[in-house]
């Protein structure tokens, strides 16, 4: 199966002016390397930073006043890097010391960063991150086999993004049912607890942002609703919502396999009160 299995085009959020800035990012990402979402002023780039997963936000140091008001947002967002496009003129150094102050990523210069830029962005933005710390699965998710590993990392490069079991299933070449028995292999929890279990993970992240409340964090990642978020999380790691910014991912984890432990007890005491009782009457009866 193709490397390219579960990877999407990371979404950058970009505010430029100058003509320079734009070939900059033009350079940066041509077509099909990157979704592009361009943005004219503070409130559309909040907009757009609480309603779908954003990678990483360039802004063009010859933005003008709005600069002051925009490079702030760079603390209240850190999942998604800020990088600001500058000539690094003399008189530009006040601007890279308000923006390395607001917590800035890094500052491309024109000229000189134009053909390492995507890589700079990339590395740092949100979906890579989380695929590099969650590329290899948890040893307590138990999961080991080939199919069991594509998987997981296919459901990592989407960073909590939706996904349908059906598409999963697709991405393998094999049917929903086929895929969902062979990777519930084991003590490996299944197929759909652990898609709901990296968008939990990808939630807590984005939920450590000063900017998002939990209605955002469901609506970047696709939640029906906060509601929806809510209960997937008290479902799999028996916490709410509201708790996943103090979370860690290690403590997540724990959760999720004290949850599983504790669903299969009870199913399998479920299963011997079907069996029936000592004087042979059927559990039904």
């Amino acid at each position: 199966m193709a490397d390219a299995v579960g990877a999407t085009m990371p979404v950058v959020c970009t505010m430029l002016r100058r003509e320079r800035a734009r070939s900059l990012v033009r350079a940066a990402f041509p077509r099909r390397r990157a979704q592009l979402v361009p943005v004219r002023t503070r409130d559309e780039l909040v907009q757009a930073l609480t309603t779908q997963l954003v990678d990483a936000v360039i802004v063009d140091g010859g933005f003008g006043e709005d600069l002051g008001r925009v490079l702030p947002l760079a603390e209240d967002f850190p999942s998604a890097p800020f990088f600001l496009v500058t000539a690094m003129l003399p008189n530009d150094a006040p601007l890279v010391g308000r923006a390395v102050e607001c917590g800035c990523a890094d500052v491309l210069i024109e000229g000189i960063d134009d053909a390492s830029a995507r890589l700079l962005i990339q590395h740092r933005g949100f979906s890579q991150r989380f695929d590099r710390a969650l590329s290899n699965p948890p040893p307590v998710l138990g999961l080991v086999t080939p199919l069991q590993l594509q998987v997981w990392r296919g459901l990592v490069r989407r960073a909590g993004r939706p996904v349908r079991t059906e598409q999963v299933a697709k991405e393998q070449g094999m049917s929903r049912e086929h895929l969902s028995r062979s990777f519930a292999n084991g003590t490996a929890p299944t197929l759909k607890r652990v898609i709901d279990l990296v968008r939990v993970l990808a939630a807590a992240e984005l939920a450590k942002n000063p900017g998002f409340d939990v209605r955002d964090v469901a609506e970047v990642l696709g939640f029906a609703s906060s509601s929806h978020l809510s209960g997937t999380t008290q479902r799999l790691v028996g916490a709410k919502a509201s708790s996943l910014s103090r979370l860690r991912t290690v403590d997540l984890l724990d959760r999720f396999v004290q949850q599983q432990a504790e669903a299969e007890a009870e199913a399998e005491t479920d299963a011997e009160g079907l069996d029936g009782d000592p004087g042979g009457g059927g559990g039904l009866s």
